[in-house]
């Protein structure tokens, strides 16, 4: 198997979903964040998986002192610590009125001025930060919540909710730093969307912990489609990792744990037409169906003490391609 390869298409292929999503609806959201982000993200997984940090420099081609130095930079202003640098200058600016680029500069004279002036552009590009005049005189004013919330066109609190709620689902329990700290939301952010999902019955406090028994978002729920979203690419990649973590790289008859993909190349009026077109929303009534009576017999039939829990997530999706497009002919 050419890991390496890939790794290079996954991460293409990751990318090109991340510039859609930073795009949709008009929007720019800021991504002066996330090259960092993805380091300090690897890292800690790597170090999950038993890795040390002398070997994950090795593997990103640095030295160990580098390495160090990447991660420090990566995970927090070297101004503000805790916070990275986007954090640490959106929130100095939503502190004041007004204030210049030579003050800003000053304030964060610890980090890289190239870094600052970069994260400076890429707020002022998502609508966050408003700008005037030139040079070091040039001023920047914080937009204000309504403005923010028109700039992301949604709804921040009903986002948070949606992505909590199915990360509790799917991960198990969690308290509300972790849930913070896995999702990148400030405290007060859970704090609110965990108010909600308690009041809406959708999760259960355990302790200092949070847990949800189930998530089933319905067409048109306020929770949002990101969490829709969220939770289906997290299905796809945690049954992609389960199966490469238990070595196997080729499918197998009967297995419980893979994926398919299937390619029905139609024209218009093909007399398959219908049924092919119908396959997803004919597999998601069934499905439907099936988890409605597992539901039932579960509650008329509870599981033995002793029987061992599990739980089976499927997911399904469906696109339609228009051909000349995808060989890149005129139509």
């Amino acid at each position: 198997m050419n890991v390496n390869l890939l790794i290079d298409n996954i991460v293409r292929q990751t990318t090109v979903l991340v510039a859609q999503l930073a795009t949709a609806a008009g929007g720019r959201a800021p991504l002066a964040h996330v090259a960092g982000q993805v380091f300090v993200e690897l890292v800690r997984e790597l170090k999950t998986q038993g890795v040390g940090n002398k070997v994950i420099a090795d593997m990103f081609g640095l030295t160990l002192r580098t390495y160090h130095d990447r991660v420090r930079r990566a995970s927090e202003s070297m101004t503000e610590r805790g916070s990275s640098l986007w954090e640490a200058v959106l929130r100095y600016a939503r502190q004041r009125q007004m204030l210049t680029r030579a003050q800003l500069l000053q304030r964060f004279s610890a980090d890289d001025e190239a870094n600052v002036r970069g994260v400076l552009s890429d707020l002022v590009e998502s609508g966050l930060l408003f700008k005037s005049g030139r040079g070091d005189h040039t001023t920047y004013r914080a937009a204000s919540d309504a403005e923010a919330s028109a700039v992301l066109a949604s709804d921040p609190d009903a986002s948070a909710a949606g992505m909590i709620w199915v990360l509790l689902h799917q991960g198990g329990p969690r308290s509300a730093e972790e849930l913070g700290r896995e999702l990148n939301l400030s405290a007060d952010s859970v704090q609110r969307a965990l108010v909600t999902l308690l009041a809406q019955g959708r999760c259960r406090e355990e302790g200092a912990r949070y847990c949800a028994d189930q998530c089933v978002i319905l067409y048109g729920d306020e929770i949002g489609w990101e969490a829709a979203l969220f939770d289906h690419f997290q299905a796809m990649v945690t049954a992609i990792a389960s199966k490469v973590t238990q070595g196997k790289s080729r499918a197998a008859f009967g297995e419980t744990t893979g994926g398919s993909t299937y390619h029905f190349d139609l024209y218009r009026a093909h007399p398959k037409e219908r049924e092919v077109l119908e396959l997803l929303s004919s597999v998601r009534e069934r499905a439907s169906a099936l988890r409605a009576e597992v539901e039932r017999i579960a509650s008329e039939q509870p599981a033995a003490p002793d029987a061992e829990a599990y739980r089976v997530v499927f997911y399904v999706g469906q696109n339609t391609v228009n051909l000349d497009t995808l060989r890149g002919e005129q139509p």
